[in-house]
C-alpha cells in the first residue's frame, strides 16, 4: 500500500449579517452569489438558508496553501457582501435571528430535503467547517475513521462557536450539534471492518429508496462520496481564519499519525462509541473548561494535558507536513478562548455596561464579523 497524499480541502459555511440591524439577511441579492461565484471560481455557493453561504478551497498539497485560499474566499465573500451592506459571519450560530423567519434557498436539492425534514429542517439555521483529507486506499479510510473517531471530541472542543441560540444563552460551548442531530444518519459513525462492508450498509439504504446516495450519510467523520479523502465534520465553524488552519492541521496531521502508527503494527485501539459520546457531549457542553475521559486510563483528566498528549503525538508529521505553528496554535485558542468564549465574554462585558440585552448580542455578532474579516491579507 502506498503511502497516503493527504492532501487537505476545507469547506466552511458563512452566515450573512446586515452591517446595521446585526440581524441575519433573510433574503440577500441574488447578485451577491453571482458576483462570489464568479469571483470564486466556483469555490463559493448557495447553502441551505438564502441566509448561507459556503466556501470550499481547492485541493491543497499544503496546510499554508489551503489557509491562503480559504483566506482569499473570505476575502471574496466579505467585500462583495459589504457593497450591499452585508457581512458574513464564521460562526456556527446567530446570537439572536429567528430560524422561522429564513428562506430556504430555491434549490431542488435544498427543497427536497425541507420536504423531508420538515420541521427539523427548518431549525437548520446552523453552519460547520468540515476538513477533508486525501488518502486515495478505500479500506485504509475506513481503516483511519474507526480509529481517528476518538478524537473527534478534541477538535470539537477547540472550534466551538455556538453558546447563543435565538436569543438564549443555551449554557453550551457547541449548541449547533443539538440542532442537526435532530437529522438521520448524524453523530458517530458505526464501526466497519472494511470498505465493502461499508458499501454494503449503504448500499441497502440506496436500494430501499431510503436515501438518493451516500451524500446523505452525515457523521461526525465520513469517507467522502464524491472523493477519496476522509472527511472530518464534527467541527463548529471557526471565527479566526488561524484557528480553522489549526483545526485543519490537527485533523491532518492525526490521520498521518495513525496511517504511521499502524505501519509500525501500533493501532489505535477503538472505543466503544458509547464512551466516544460522554466525550462529545462534554466537549459540546463545555469546549475545553471541564475534563474529558481518557479511555486509555479509565479517567477524567484536564484539557491542556489531553492537548500536550496530541501535540507530542503528532509533532512528527507535524514537521513531515511543514504545519508546525498552524498545529502549535491550538495552544493560542487554549489561551485566549474559542469563538464561543469569546462571544461570551463580549455580552457579559456589554451587560456590565448597561447594555440591554439585545445589544449586548449586537455587539456579538459585531465582534464575529470583525474577526471572520481578520489577517486575511
Amino acid at each position: 500500500m502506498s503511502e497516503p497524499s493527504f492532501t487537505v480541502g476545507i469547506e466552511e459555511e458563512y452566515l450573512l449579517v446586515d452591517r446595521e440591524t446585526c440581524d441575519l439577511s433573510s433574503d440577500p441579492p441574488p447578485q451577491l452569489l453571482r458576483e462570489c461565484s464568479e469571483r470564486g471560481a466556483g469555490q463559493i455557493s448557495p447553502q441551505f438558508l438564502r441566509s448561507q453561504l459556503e466556501a470550499a478551497t481547492r485541493v491543497c498539497r499544503t496546510l499554508s496553501a489551503a489557509r491562503a485560499d480559504l483566506a482569499q474566499l473570505r476575502s471574496i465573500v466579505a467585500e462583495v457582501s459589504a457593497r450591499y451592506g452585508l457581512a458574513p459571519i464564521a460562526a456556527s450560530t446567530h446570537p439572536f435571528a429567528r430560524a422561522i423567519q429564513q428562506m430556504p434557498t430555491d434549490r431542488e436539492a435544498f427543497v427536497q430535503l425541507a420536504r423531508e425534514m420538515q420541521a427539523a429542517a427548518r431549525r437548520m439555521m446552523i453552519c460547520s467547517m468540515h476538513v477533508h483529507v486525501g488518502i486515495e486506499d478505500a479500506d485504509l479510510r475506513i481503516d483511519l475513521m474507526n480509529q481517528f473517531s476518538y478524537f473527534l471530541p478534541h477538535l470539537l472542543a477547540l472550534s466551538c462557536s455556538s453558546p447563543f441560540w435565538e436569543g438564549e444563552q443555551t449554557g453550551f460551548k457547541s449548541f449547533r450539534l443539538t440542532i442537526f442531530s435532530t437529522l438521520p444518519r448524524t453523530g458517530l459513525p458505526e464501526r466497519f471492518v472494511s470498505y465493502d462492508d461499508f458499501r454494503r450498509k449503504i448500499d441497502m439504504l440506496i436500494r430501499l429508496g431510503l436515501i438518493e446516495d451516500a451524500t446523505k450519510i452525515w457523521w461526525d467523520v465520513r469517507p467522502n462520496p464524491r472523493n477519496p479523502t476522509l472527511e472530518a465534520r464534527i467541527m463548529d465553524c471557526c471565527t479566526s481564519l488561524d484557528d480553522a488552519a489549526c483545526i485543519a492541521a490537527l485533523v491532518t496531521t492525526l490521520l498521518r499519525m495513525l496511517y504511521r502508527q499502524g505501519r509500525a503494527n501500533r493501532a489505535w485501539r477503538c472505543y466503544s462509541n458509547v464512551l466516544l459520546a460522554e466525550n462529545r457531549w462534554r466537549a459540546m457542553r463545555y469546549s475545553y473548561d471541564e475534563r474529558l475521559l481518557d479511555l486509555a486510563r479509565a479517567e477524567l483528566v484536564e484539557f491542556p494535558h489531553l492537548l500536550e498528549e496530541l501535540l507530542a503525538l503528532v509533532r512528527e508529521d507535524a514537521e513531515a507536513l511543514d504545519c508546525v505553528t498552524e498545529v502549535e496554535h491550538a495552544r493560542t485558542i487554549l489561551a485566549r478562548g474559542t469563538s464561543a468564549h469569546r462571544q461570551l465574554a463580549i455580552r457579559e462585558e456589554a451587560r456590565a455596561r448597561g447594555a440591554s440585552e439585545r445589544e449586548a448580542l449586537e455587539a456579538v455578532v459585531r465582534f464575529l464579523i470583525d474577526e471572520t474579516a481578520a489577517g486575511l491579507r
